[in-house]
Order: structure tokens, then sequence, then C-alpha cells
């Protein structure tokens, strides 16, 4: 009696949460902002504001898709000649600004005040476009890349990448991570870090030791690299990226560092994309019982169904069975189980029991941490 009764509360406060809450709690790998752009504009005329709808039109594409050869799709390019239909809401912002940056001389005052345009697109506009563009969809729960690098200079000197050392290579790492929408994380570089993976190990990218330094850092997919300054001015490496137990390696050769560290990082960032991206009418449609251990209150639960309706593949979630703190949850998703059990293996908060196949009985077992 007790459990019906308790059964019956929890739907009431599912049904709020799933109806009022706009987006899952926030946690290390769930990446917001995909949906909305920042735009620098010179002025507020109509021109320029249709200009900087575009290009947050663009920017955001490329985040959801996650390549950029989605943009020289026929209906993404009929959408950028129209992005105003695609749009929830705009907001101005200034800000100061290095004159240097913009490319201005300094003519006595060194920050000039800059206006910027946030544009937000509706979510299921974009994914409606985009589905019916048959152009996957990659999810806001999304892989994690650590990066190992360490460069030589023209006389052979080896150094880790490190913030007070190359802060212009992290800086443009993060703006990177940013506009693709992809969580980049580094090495702290603590004596643990040293002790673990020399600069030698790096340079000749030794596979297994990567791994072992990396461990500590629960990353979902390793890039390592190598920079060579050479005496000519030419930027020359080599990189290897590990994920799911396979190995890449591909060569750097260019003359200016942004362009050697942009080619790496748009090549496995694409693969990642290809990799989770879901097209949603794509066919592919199942529905799976998910057990979950540890629900122990309203509060947990909320956070459970909170999370699980934020996943892209989940199309809906229905509450089938509560005994204790053991939650069955009836899902329809947009795909298949085998996908859903890669994202959740994305985060930390379901851990999967039994190693997360589904058993006997077409069930998903996993604990919630959080």
């Amino acid at each position: 009696m007790q459990t019906t009764k308790y059964l019956n509360i929890l739907l009431i406060w599912s049904l709020f949460f799933v109806i009022f809450i706009a987006m899952p709690t926030a946690f290390a790998l769930q990446v917001e902002g995909l949906y909305q752009h920042r735009v620098l504009v010179a002025s507020d005329s109509d021109a320029e504001r249709n200009r900087a709808f575009r290009e947050a039109l663009r920017a955001v594409i490329v985040k959801v898709a996650g390549e950029y050869r989605w943009l020289d799709h026929p209906d993404i390019e009929a959408a950028l000649a129209n992005p105003e239909r695609y749009i929830e809401s705009i907001s101005y912002s200034t800000d100061l600004v290095d004159r240097s940056l913009l490319g201005q001389v300094n003519n006595g005052l060194s920050r000039v005040e800059t206006r910027y345009i946030e544009v937000s697109f509706a979510n299921s506009l974009i994914n409606d476009l985009l589905a019916e563009s048959n152009i996957p969809v990659w999810d806001s729960n999304r892989p994690s890349i650590l990066v190992w690098m360490v460069l030589q200079n023209s006389l052979g000197e080896r150094t880790m990448l490190t913030p007070d050392i190359n802060p212009e290579i992290i800086e443009y790492m993060q703006e990177f991570a940013e506009d693709r929408g992809i969580p980049i994380i580094f090495p702290v570089f603590d004596f643990e870090d040293r002790q673990n993976l020399s600069e030698d190990e790096i340079w000749t990218l030794v596979e297994q030791e990567i791994i072992k330094a990396s461990a500590r850092y629960g990353a979902d997919s390793i890039l390592s690299g190598r920079l060579h300054y050479t005496a000519g001015g030419d930027l020359v490496g080599l990189w290897q990226f590990l994920f799911q137990d396979e190995v890449l390696i591909f060569d750097g050769f260019e003359d200016n560092l942004e362009s050697y560290l942009y080619l790496p990082l748009d090549r496995v960032v694409s693969q990642l994309a290809r990799y989770f991206g879901i097209v949603p009418d794509a066919g592919i449609e199942e529905t799976i019982m998910l057990r979950v251990e540890g629900v122990s209150d309203l509060k947990t639960y909320s956070a459970l169904i909170n999370y699980l309706s934020g996943l892209g593949l989940v199309r809906n979630v229905k509450n089938s069975f509560l005994d204790g703190e053991r939650l069955e949850l009836e899902l329809g998703l947009v795909g298949n189980s085998s996908q859903l059990f890669e994202i959740i293996a994305l985060d930390r908060d379901l851990m999967p029991i039994g190693g997360g196949a589904v058993d006997d009985l077409g069930i998903l077992h996993y604990r919630w941490t959080r």
C-alpha cells in the first residue's frame, strides 16, 4: 500500500519536472549552449543583424551536427537564407575588447567598447531541420578529449604543453572546444603526471604509457601530439588519437600554429560526431526497460527522470515499477539500446550493474550514483 502511494506521488512529481524543467542538471560531460551563439556586430542595422543571424545559425548547426560538411547540404543552405524562422530569442550585450584583437590601431585608447548579439535557436526546430535533412543530431552528453602534447624548438629542447609556458595553445584549444561543443581537458602536470609520463614518451607516442597516465582523468578519448618548430619556421609533428580501443595516427605539417592545431582537433571531433550522431527519423525505434538501483527519495527520482529526458536518444520515459530503492522505467528510443548504453557510458551518473548489457528479460541494469 505504501509502495503504491509513494509511486503515485512520484508520478505526479515526474510530470511536473518533465514539463517545467527545460534542461537536465549540468554535469561534467553535459555540454550547454549548443543552440545559442554570440556574434560581434558593428551596428544595429537590419543588414548587420541578418548577417549575425546567419553566422549564429551556421555555428549552431556545426555544434549540433558536429561537422562543417553539413553546411553544404541544400536544406541547410536554404535555412541559412532565412534564419529568423528558427530563432527563439535574442539579446544584446557590450564588452570592452583590446583594439589589437579587432585589428584596430591604438590611437591612445587601448580598449574599445564592442557590441554583441546573443542568438538562441529553438532546439526542436533545429532538430527537426536536421532530421528532415537526414543529418545526425549529436546529443549534448558528449565524450571528453584529454590532450597531451610536447613541443620541441629548433635546438631540440622539449617541453610539455602547460598553461604557463604555452597559454596561446591552451587558449586556442579552449576556444575550439567552445565553438564545437566538445569537452577538452588538460593534464594538471603535477608530480604524479610527471612520474607517470615523460616528454620523450609523449614525443614517441608510447601508447600504453599514455593510456596508463590518462587513467586518473577518466577521459573518453585521448589526443596526444608532438610539435617541432623547425629553423625555417615550419611546424612539423605527429598525432595519435585513442578512442574505443582504436588507435589513429596522422601527420601534422603547417606554416602557422592555428592551422596546425585546428586540423587534428577538427579530425577527431568529426570522428566522434559520426560515432555518436543519430538521425532521429532513421527508421530505428526501440523500447527498452531500464532498471535503476539507488533511487532513495523524490529528489533522486526527479534528477534521474530529468537526466534521462535530456538525452536526445530518449523520446519518452514511462514509469513501470517501484520497489524500495529500485525503479524500473520504460524508455522509448529513437535508436537502439546499444546506442543508449554508449551515451550513458559517457558520464558517471549511471553505473552499469553486470556489465551494462541487456539481461535475459531485456532490461538494462544500472545504479544511480549522483
